[in-house]
């Protein structure tokens, strides 16, 4: 490192015509690394998988394509029966992980019947036995072999896009920034700063080979991820070159937490088991944090005394408990049977928001509140009771708003930024805003801003950092990123095996969205700035591990072949059967529900 330093000292000019140049070269790999990622994800088709088929009385065979289906006369219904004798919303087909099938009567007037025995609660189904619904009879019949094995190549035809050319171009990309970054330090340059990116690029084709090595296709979500990671790792060396390693290896605990998590989110009758351990989980983190805040054990930072301090790291157990608070959100189509379903998860947020509230953590709060909003209208579509919600939210907001003196004086500094330029509230944002203009569209280059010097400028206020160094189309790109996963995760829902991955895919997604428009619009002031980060780019580590952690929710509600964690691969031998019954007479097999 100290050639390296003492040559680039020797040749100062040679590094200013890098940096001159690399500022130009850094939009155009970004753009070539992205573009292909964020088509892959908005074209690529989520086909819906066929699980079984239900017979109907005019002898159509209609495709079973969740493993949770309704039954009924209503238009939103998966099967419609158009009968006068079946109900809106009559009956329920919930395959099991060993692939058999449970009936429920979702309280119909005409009843539920399985081989002509009457259906109390649920009852179990076998491929061949009639099921009647108000006596409309159906009949549960499973998919050949031969089918499944077309099927499972006819999906395999759209495949996502290659991500070896993306993994090249990011590579390029971290190179060069590592160089840069060395560069904007000079002569104090750390040795820390090429070994962290070296580290990073190498876990990254690791990560990439061992799991193509397993038949896995599909990386798009990954390379996003380790995109805007290796800007957080450029943000915190800029901010703080100490702290550079340690927000790599919460990228590593990032990484595992996003493995692990999607591993065991394949079993949801596991998941099912210890969602109540998710949810005290969830409750046990803010409430430790409360407690040990009300004790002065926890710092304050910006406001919010959210932040514990163990063998000299600084820890935000708020973010961990956003994955703990979806966990236990998210519902299967079973569980929403039950009356009153959202009761219990009503008091679970009441009183993480009251904890968060306590704690003067209203970003958090806010996060929470919307991503409650989300997982009660999937799961019970009631907007009369999400009104009085959202009038109680208000009537609570406006309270704490009253006793609350500083995060009133954001508020009322909100919008007039510029009139508290020199002191107060609208200091950090006025310092954000020109510093983001003085990036122009490609910046002046990684290490070479003068933001950093600001509060928060790293966390809160990282959006100024990526305009004024990267500049406004990287910075663009990083926000694109995160709306392409939202839009991909509504895309993959309609094709959702199970409500819960639904559910909870659209609450991670929404969580990162909000928490992605109140960083980017604080910092600006567009709205009130309200101390949250923004995922995957923010120096943090907790913030970090906590945006994998959303990522696998995404990830696993991914019906492309191959492509999810939610469903465990056939082995190699089934896969040469598979292709080998696939090209029996493939003329005579047409997909007629893919076509329809």
């Amino acid at each position: 490192m100290a050639l390296l330093t003492g040559w680039l000292a020797e040749h100062q000019l040679l590094c200013a015509w890098y940096t001159s140049i690399v500022r130009f070269v850094f939009p155009v790999l970004a753009l070539l690394i992205l573009i292909r990622t964020i088509r892959s994800l908005l074209t690529v088709p989520c086909l819906p998988e066929v699980w079984a088929y239900l017979t109907l009385p005019n002898g159509a065979n209609q495709p079973l394509t969740h493993w949770e289906n309704i039954l009924g006369r209503g238009n939103s219904c998966d099967v419609v029966l158009n009968y006068p004798v079946v109900s809106r919303q009559h009956a329920a087909l919930i395959r099991q992980e060993d692939d058999s099938w449970l009936a429920y009567d979702l309280d119909s007037k005409g009843g539920v019947t399985v081989n002509g025995k009457a259906v109390e609660g649920a009852a179990p189904v076998k491929y061949g036995d009639v099921v009647a619904l108000g006596g409309v009879e159906t009949v549960l019949l499973p998919l050949s072999p031969e089918e499944k094995a077309r099927r499972r190549q006819s999906r395999r035809q759209s495949r996502p896009v290659s991500p070896w050319l993306g993994l090249v171009l990011l590579t390029i990309f971290q190179g060069l920034t590592a160089l840069q970054l060395v560069i904007s330090e000079g002569p104090e340059a750390s040795p820390m700063i090429p070994f962290t990116f070296l580290c990073l690029c190498g876990m990254m084709w690791l990560y990439f080979l061992v799991l193509r090595a397993t038949r896995r296709v599909g990386f798009e979500m990954e390379t996003i991820a380790f995109f805007l990671s290796t800007l957080s790792l450029a943000i915190t060396c800029s901010s703080n070159t100490a702290a550079l390693f340690k927000q790599f290896l919460c990228v590593v605990l990032g990484l595992i937490l996003f493995l692990v998590l999607g591993l065991f989110l394949r079993q949801l009758d596991r998941v099912q088991k210890i969602r109540w351990l998710m949810a005290g989980a969830a409750i046990g983190l803010l409430g430790l944090t409360l407690l040990l805040a009300l004790a002065g054990v926890t710092s304050t930072k910006y406001g919010a005394a959210n932040w514990l301090t163990i063998a000299g790291v600084s820890v935000q157990p708020s973010e961990i408990a956003k994955i703990c608070y979806i966990f236990a959100g998210a519902a299967t189509l079973e569980r929403l049977f039950h009356k009153r379903n959202l009761g219990l998860f009503i008091v679970l947020t009441g009183v993480c928001l009251g904890c968060l509230a306590l704690m003067s953590d209203f970003g958090t709060a806010a996060i929470f509140f919307i991503t409650f909003l989300v997982i009660a209208y999937l799961r019970s579509g009631d907007w009369t009771t999400l009104a009085l919600i959202c009038g109680g939210g208000v009537f609570a907001v406006l309270t704490m708003l009253s006793v609350k003196p500083y995060i009133l004086n954001r508020f009322a500094s909100w919008g007039h930024a510029w009139q508290n330029s020199s002191v107060g509230s609208g200091y950090q944002q006025t310092r954000t805003m020109s510093a983001a203009a003085s990036g122009g569209l490609v910046g002046v280059g990684p290490g070479e801003g003068w933001l950093h010097n600001v509060a928060a400028a790293d966390t809160d206020l990282v959006f100024g950092m990526l305009c004024e160094e990267w500049g406004l189309i990287i910075a663009i790109l990083a926000v694109l990123s995160i709306v392409t996963l939202a839009v991909f995760a509504v895309r993959a829902s309609r094709a959702g095996r199970s409500t819960f991955y639904i559910i909870a895919a659209c609450a991670a997604t929404s969580m990162m969205v909000f928490q992605t428009c109140l960083n980017v619009f604080g910092a600006v002031d567009i709205l009130p700035l309200t101390g949250v980060t923004f995922p995957f780019v923010s120096n943090g580590g907790t913030a970090m591990m906590a945006s994998w952690g959303l990522l696998a929710y995404l990830k696993a509600t991914d019906t492309r072949q191959n492509a999810s964690f939610a469903i465990r691969l056939p082995s190699r031998k089934e896969d040469r059967q598979s292709a080998q019954l696939a090209m029996k007479h493939p003329d005579e097999w047409e997909d007629g529900y893919e076509e329809n």
